[in-house]
């Protein structure tokens, strides 16, 4: 199991633990996830951190 698929199934546990709770759980299981799925990809060195924040901030355009 790599890194990136660990970081997702944590989000998704944690996200289907507060899915009881009505609608904004399920907004909190997409948060989740992605927020695991972007852990994991760091993790694993497939996300550059730096490069993701100077495109957002218009640094760079590709």
């Amino acid at each position: 199991m790599t890194a990136t698929t660990t970081g997702m199934l944590v989000g998704a546990v944690l996200a289907l633990t507060a899915l009881a709770f009505g609608f904004w759980a399920f907004v909190f299981v997409a948060i989740a996830m992605a927020i695991g799925f972007g852990i994991g990809r760091v993790v694993e060195g497939k996300l550059d951190v730096r490069g993701l924040a100077d495109a957002l901030r218009g640094r760079r355009s590709s």
